[in-house]
């Protein structure tokens, strides 16, 4: 029940609906209610049994209400019925339509304004995940399954919506129907209504014995469906690898196994289920049959209650069993809907690591430089930096070599915070970037990856990323510095032409020079390269090449580099072996040195 508490608690900016529903709900009970005792005149009338009234009552106050209006209806029966019976039976039947069009029509204004709610809880939750998805570290994606994320956004929520969002159909209607029809039912006869009232209890307690073990299979087919996702995702991602290995029938017996798990799971899952609603209607007709032998004998022996009555009252006893029914229905619906719920919940509680600063400094203007001082990190039980210092000036470009594994790229995410030192400090102008928020250090650190990131849009919408303002000139000239002006003017709609899932409908070398116009356009501080010319062929390698000099030109940049030829113009280069600098030097310095460096340039070259 906390989950449904905490899922509930979306529901604040709907109140308006909430009061609504409530609303309408309460005269949907009342009308559902009076509906089966205005079945009593009519049953008068075809069993000949209607009570004379002599006079039409008058009102008196509210204590009285239920005898003036038994007596309006009996006068008005009674005194048509003795001159004109099929005047009565269609004034019975005409009050039963106009009540039951009542009943109906306050049912589906409820259920308008509860889809608002419903719809209105599912559209924030989602976009509150989604938001939460984007906040997170990278480093929480290292560590858990994409495709599990992905299952909480989708099938996680889709489950809540189905169970824990279901149920405000029935958590305000259904209990009052109850009450309401028990009321009447006490007024026509409270040792009838004892046993409809003993039912209540009895079936909740046989259903919630059955729902134990809902929960705990509910959530074997949530993480089951979760796996699912994560090898869908990740088989599609590297299909090319699947395929150039003959792994087809690897995937596809590890596929069948996750789906043979989910079929097992779903099945216990929805038996335990199914089990709920023959379970409650068997109850009922177990306590109908009950109200038959017992009704029946003061019908027919005791003669304490007439035949018209008692249908009536056996009509409004099945009207507390529907609504029962839903209870108990939704009761399993909680237990289901709470495994979906705690990993929906479980990821919007994750705390982010990488915390906004109380009191941030701003760095208006990159002035002086960036400096790693004295940082110590690793990854959870690997260490590889311990009180590592560099520094790099203003205007300065320094490259990163080393074997995989040196820490190269983990000190370009310390720069971009994409995780968090835990001694020391990375600073940019002597500022902590810690102590600056993440809109800022953004603005001042630009990045292009070895993998050209691009997304299934225009090449507009790609390359305004970091900064949507830009006019179209200026898109323009950043496209023609980085070489990639003339193949875009060549797509079929320009610059307006869609470029596919990760940029599919380009080459290996446009998408790198589309990246580089990117971050050209969004004009970075800082730049950060992440050997973005290493997957490429010479001929685009020499295109990307002058692209990125020229991105290079008067501004601070941080190269990562296997192919040494292309940092041979570096200011400094750093050679790293396991998170320690080893070799330090300009490129001639460094080869007149004849040490680690030289012999990586010398391997290339062979």
């Amino acid at each position: 029940m906390t989950y449904f508490k905490k899922i509930f608690s979306y529901a604040g900016p709907f109140k308006l609906y909430i009061g609504l529903n409530i609303f309408f709900n309460i005269f949907y009970a009342l009308f559902s209610a009076i509906s089966f005792v205005a079945m009593i005149p009519m049953l008068n009338v075809l069993f000949d049994e209607t009570p004379k009234v002599a006079e039409a009552p008058t009102f008196e106050d509210f204590s009285s209400i239920k005898e003036f209006v038994t007596d309006w209806v009996n006068f008005q029966v009674s005194s048509t019925v003795e001159t004109d019976p099929h005047s009565a039976l269609m004034l019975s039947i005409g009050l039963i339509l106009v009540l039951f069009f009542l009943k109906n029509l306050f049912n589906y204004l409820a259920l308008f304004f509860i889809t608002f709610l419903r719809n209105g809880i599912l559209r924030n939750l989602r976009n509150d995940l989604f938001q939460k998805m984007v906040e997170l570290p990278v480093a929480f994606y290292s560590e858990k399954r994409k495709g599990d994320t992905i299952a909480r956004i989708t099938a996680d929520v889709l489950e809540i919506q189905h169970s824990f969002l279901s149920i405000l159909e029935v958590v305000v209607r259904e209990p009052l129907n109850i009450i309401f029809t028990l009321v009447l039912m006490f007024n026509i006869d409270a040792k009838l209504s004892l046993f409809v009232l003993l039912f209540i209890p009895v079936a909740g307690l046989i259903i919630s014995n059955i729902g134990k073990a809902l929960k705990r299979t509910s959530d074997s087919v949530q993480k089951e469906q979760a796996d699912l996702l994560s090898m869908i995702e990740e088989t599609l991602g590297g299909l090319s690898i699947v395929k150039a290995f003959f792994a087809e029938n690897h995937f596809n017996k590890k596929f069948n196994d996750s789906t043979q798990r989910f079929f097992r799971f779903n099945n216990a899952l929805i038996n335990r289920k199914n089990l709920a609603s023959p379970m409650s209607e068997f109850l009922g007709i177990g306590v109908i049959g009950a109200l038959l032998w017992y009704g029946g004998k003061m019908v027919l022996i005791d003669q304490t209650l007439s035949g018209p009555v008692f249908l009536s009252f056996m009509l409004l006893a099945y009207n507390i069993l529907t609504p029962a029914k839903a209870i108990s229905k939704a009761a399993y619906s909680i237990k289901k809907g709470d495994a979906a719920a705690e990993r929906v919940l479980e990821l919007l509680e994750t705390e982010n690591e990488i915390k906004e600063p109380t009191q941030p400094e701003i760095v208006a203007q990159f002035q002086k430089g960036v400096s790693f001082d004295k940082i110590s990190f690793g990854y959870e039980d690997h260490p590889l930096f311990d009180q590592f210092n560099l520094t790099i000036k203003k205007g300065e470009t320094v490259a990163l070599v080393g074997e995989s594994g040196s820490g190269k790229t983990t000190l370009a995410n310390l720069l971009n915070r994409f995780y968090d030192v835990r001694a020391g400090a990375v600073k940019i102008d002597g500022v902590d970037i810690r102590n600056i928020t993440k809109a800022n250090l953004r603005e001042l650190v630009g990045i292009v990856t070895q993998d050209a990131i691009l997304f299934n849009d225009t090449v507009a919408n790609n390359l305004c990323l970091g900064r949507p303002e830009a006019t179209v000139e200026e898109m323009i000239e950043a496209a023609k510095i980085a070489n990639a002006h003339d193949f875009i003017s060549a797509l079929p709609q320009g610059y307006h032409t869609t470029i596919g899932d990760g940029g599919g409908k380009l080459s290996g070398g446009q998408k790198q020079r589309l990246s580089i116009a990117r971050a050209i356009l969004k004009n970075p501080a800082i730049l950060v390269l992440d050997e973005a010319t290493s997957a490429l062929d010479s001929a685009s390698e020499k295109l990307v090449q002058e692209a990125l000099e020229k991105l290079m030109e008067n501004r601070t940049s941080l190269v990562i580099a296997h192919r040494l030829s292309t940092i041979q113009k570096a200011d400094k280069i750093v050679v790293l072996d396991k998170g320690k600098r080893i070799e330090e030097g300009n490129h001639k310095a460094l080869m007149e040195k004849d040490g680690a460096y030289a012999s990586l340039v010398n391997l290339q070259r062979l």
